[in-house]
């Protein structure tokens, strides 16, 4: 097996051993690799007393074992294979090249597309006792010179980048004299023009890569990356033979659900009930617009809610105020567009709401995913109203790219459209919502999952064909209308068949002449939310199609023509109430059940010592103007709830404790847990 890793003892030294096909071994000396500004091994000295890339994992960092898929990648970056990763939000991607830079000794270069990511990583790094730095336009000119100047002692082993700095010469001579010894590049759909992030910047990433004097394993990274996606990372890097991992997108610490409130009130409501009985957690609200930024955020503060605010609108010195008010608790909700996206990596947020439709799943998922990045149980509520999909259109179709030909971007216009309508279906379908986010995606999911708001709601099979009937025939009396008036309007917007439907004397209708219809006012009883719900079904089933733009509107298609001919029922899955919460054991099914094993709810006893652990957190935090999350997060907390630790031996083996953090910290959790006892 190509790469595999086998530590060697000597008294001198240590070394990890590769072995390669054809039995030929290689050696690496990984006595060099500083961790500390005072060039402290990090890993000779290791409570467990082995160099290996996992006893750096557990002196350093405080896990006893790596992730799925982390012990391949880091022993194929360690064999100087290239690597592309693709991994959900909260998998460990860090831990993939932070181990490796730490065992190859040498200079690592991360890149990275957001300056609060870089610093974000670089505290946690230096938290652990790593040497690590950030060299970005946040910087001065002189802390800049700075940065450059470790990094040519050699008293860095990871420096965060943005990839434009890859262009500057200056940068490229340091790194050509000094030599890289591994290249990560964090977030690598940007790359791709089919990617939802896209950036040119990252497309140049490769003439430094050639313009190196000794080419360094390069490893690509992102959460979020379709086959066309991946395919495109690959190539425009010119990747090696690289290793391929594609990791299971589940998250089995999420909770997913979906409420379809029918006005913007009832959103309104429906977000202070959810946030208010968080109110001591921290969570993210994203909103698709400036103003339902300021809107929600006002809301949340007028009902007592320790709310901020984040959108490119506001001047770069409030955005960053406000960011550090979120990452160090001094505001527990974040609201904001999705600007706030890649930049945020708080381990500690409990929960995210999405305030309207995001464009397309991939979207939804990542930004979902900033919630329970520890590993605790965390909650993904979207609040959908059939309005967002007009508004979600309308910001589509307002893309544009002057670096592609109008073939190409008719067919990114075409991709985006089918992104929208998978987002669309997800937030009308009944089905399991883990199980549809996990099928997206391209991976095998059971049907119920036991843990989402479909599978715990309480829902009853109901036969809406007559119903379903009426909203096909009321589409096609639009369309006939419109042809006996010689109007080149043939469909009808949502809302104004709605309209029609219930006998509105809205303008529109009686304008339009549709009042005249003899399906005005056939389904004037039955509730908004109910036909909404049809409509989106008939939608989804290609009974009717919904076409895209500015005004988007429906019309009859071919099978919706078959099902009226017909004399099939129309059976709808109805949601009798609110989700119930999960039963005992219940809660996880296969894979998630090994999960949730090691996220078991605290007792009371151990609950109140949690208190008293986040207290201490917050009081150490504010004492070094660091995020609280930076010292031990949740999980961490959660698992010396449990182990109650009585000595430093004990605290280091808390999950996510390492030597460094042992050392600052452990006494003054260890006093807390004995007054406890």
């Amino acid at each position: 097996m190509t790469g595999q890793l086998k530590h060697v003892r000597n008294d001198s030294y240590n070394v990890v051993t590769k072995t390669h096909e054809g039995g030929r071994m290689e050696e690496i000396d990984t006595s060099h690799g500083s961790i500390g500004r005072g060039g402290t091994s990090g890993f000779v000295s290791s409570r467990h007393g082995e160099g290996t890339a996992l006893s750096i994992l557990r002196s350093t960092f405080g896990y006893e074992a790596f992730r799925p898929h982390q012990a391949e990648i880091v022993d194929a970056a360690l064999a100087g294979r290239d690597v592309l990763a693709v991994m959900p939000t909260s998998a460990g991607k860090s831990i993939c090249y932070q181990v490796p830079a730490l065992a190859l000794g040498g200079l690592a270069l991360v890149v990275s597309p957001l300056i609060s990511l870089m610093s974000d990583q670089v505290a946690a790094l230096r938290q652990a006792g790593v040497a690590a730095a950030c060299l970005n336009s946040a910087l001065g000119a002189e802390e800049r010179r700075e940065v450059l100047s470790q990094a040519s002692r050699g008293e860095l082993t990871l420096l965060y980048v943005a990839p434009e700095r890859l262009d500057d010469p200056a940068f490229l001579d340091m790194a050509s004299r000094h030599g890289v010894a591994l290249l990560a590049i964090d977030e690598a759909h940007c790359i791709s023009q089919w990617g939802n992030d896209f950036r040119p910047s990252y497309q140049r990433i490769r003439s430094f890569i050639d313009a190196l004097p000794t080419r360094p394993p390069v490893m690509a990274l992102t959460a979020t990356a379709t086959r066309q996606v991946r395919d495109d990372i690959e190539a425009s890097l010119a990747l090696r033979d690289p290793l391929r991992v594609v990791a299971s997108f589940d998250r089995p610490n999420l909770s997913f659900s979906v409420e379809r409130p029918s006005s913007r009130a009832d959103k309104n409501a429906a977000l202070l009930e959810f946030a208010r009985a968080r109110a001591d957690r921290s969570g993210i609200v994203y909103c698709m617009s400036r103003r339902a930024v300021e809107e929600v955020r006002d809301a949340l503060c007028k009902a007592g809610l320790a709310a901020t605010r984040y959108h490119a609108g506001l001047s770069p010195e409030e955005r960053e105020r406000n960011q550090e008010d979120f990452l160090f608790d001094r505001k527990t909700v974040m609201v904001a567009t999705n600007a706030f996206g890649m930049g945020i990596n708080k381990s500690n947020v409990s929960y995210v709401v999405h305030y309207n439709l995001p464009l397309s799943l991939e979207n939804y998922y990542q930004e979902a995913g900033r919630a329970g990045r520890d590993g605790t149980r965390a909650e993904c509520l979207l609040l959908y109203s059939p309005g967002d999909v007009h508004t979600a259109e309308f910001l589509l179709s307002r893309i544009q790219r002057d670096d592609l030909t109008p073939e190409q971007l008719q067919t990114m216009h075409e991709a985006d459209e089918a992104r929208l309508r998978q987002m669309v279906f997800y937030a009308t379908t009944t089905d399991c919502l883990r199980s549809f986010i996990l099928r997206y995606f391209g991976e095998e999911a059971p049907a119920y999952c036991g843990n989402c708001g479909n599978c715990l709601a309480d829902f009853e099979e109901v036969d809406e064909r007559t119903n379903a009937l009426k909203i096909l025939s009321c589409v096609a009396r639009v369309r006939q209308h419109a042809i006996a008036t010689n109007s080149p309007a043939t469909g009808v917007g949502a809302g104004a068949l709605v309209d029609i439907l219930r006998g509105s004397r809205a303008a529109k209708v009686l304008k339009r002449g549709w009042d005249s219809l003899s399906t005005y006012g056939i389904m004037s009883e039955v509730p908004v939310p109910r036909i909404r719900a049809i409509i989106d079904e008939l939608v989804f089933r290609e009974y009717l199609t919904r076409s895209s733009g500015d005004f988007p509107t429906i019309e009859l298609a071919g099978r919706g023509v078959v099902f009226m001919k017909g004399d099939k029922p129309f059976i709808m899955r109805v949601a009798k109430g609110k989700p119930r919460a999960p039963k005992r054991g219940e809660r996880r099914t296969r894979k998630a059940r090994n999960a949730s094993e090691e996220m078991l709810d605290l007792t009371p006893e151990q609950a109140e010592l949690f208190e008293r652990l986040r207290e201490l957190r917050l009081s150490i935090a504010r004492e070094q103007q660091v995020p609280p999350y930076l010292i031990f997060n949740n999980a961490t907390l959660e698992d010396m709830c449990r182990k109650r630790p009585v000595s430093a031996e004990d605290l280091l083996e808390v999950s996510g404790v390492g030597e460094k953090k042992a050392e600052r910290y452990g006494q003054a959790f260890l006093d807390a847990i004995a007054q406890e006892a």
